[in-house]
């Protein structure tokens, strides 16, 4: 199955600038920073901030990823980082996601963990609510990470479904499945973080390049 529109893409778990640099000049519509402390990706909204602050407005979306956030955090990301999406990862419950979009004043990305088709099923519920949904593999119990695993899941789950707007794609994704994963599930935006890295949280730019690269391939 193939979509009939460019596959966008982000590349999450950004913290040097030489992977910032990479995810832009390949391409990338949404750029994310996760604010986490038990991920290996760990940033502050003010080193984000930072990195961020070359490429703003430049046609790119800053993504603020996080796990339950309370709205302390929202607020401090709204204050430094200023990003254009908050990415929810945790239990959040779609009253929630209002909240903290209405806090916020931006969009919600809300994912969720795939593991069968009732989980996908689950979406609903947030359909309509959020900006985007985000369909990710299931953690292996016992994980401290919600995501950035390398987990996968199948993607076959997501053909043929339709949601009021584009939803993303994650979990095991790299340069040699992208293509692949975009051509079972028909997902508009593909979102990777482990598979571009040469070490947990070590993004490697020449990987970045390579996903991007595919992405762009993957309708060929």
């Amino acid at each position: 199955m193939t979509t009939s529109s460019p596959v966008g893409a982000k590349i999450c778990g950004l913290s040097t600038p030489e992977s910032v640099k990479a995810a832009f000049d390949g391409g990338a519509a949404f750029l994310g920073f996760v604010f986490f402390e038990k991920s290996p990706r760990d940033v502050t909204p003010e080193t984000a901030a930072r990195l961020i602050a070359p490429v703003r407005g430049r046609g790119v979306k800053p993504v603020a990823v996080t796990v339950d956030p309370d709205d302390a955090l929202v607020d401090r990301l709204m204050a430094t980082m200023r990003p254009d999406l908050i990415q929810v990862h945790g239990k959040e419950t779609p009253s929630r996601v209002r909240e903290i979009a209405a806090r916020a004043g931006v969009g919600v990305i809300k994912a969720l963990s795939v593991s069968s088709s009732a989980d996908v099923d689950q979406a609903q519920a947030f359909d309509g609510v959020v900006e985007h949904l985000m369909f990710d593999a299931k953690p292996v119990e016992g994980s401290a990470l919600p995501g950035g695993t390398g987990a996968r899941f199948d993607w076959g789950l997501l053909a043929g479904r339709r949601f009021s707007r584009p939803h993303f794609l994650a979990g095991g994704l790299d340069p040699w499945n992208v293509a692949e994963a975009v051509q079972a599930s028909g997902t508009p935006i593909v979102d990777v973080s482990s598979g571009v890295e040469r070490g947990p949280g070590l993004k490697d730019p020449a990987l970045i390049t390579a996903f991007l690269d595919a992405v762009k391939r993957a309708k060929d």
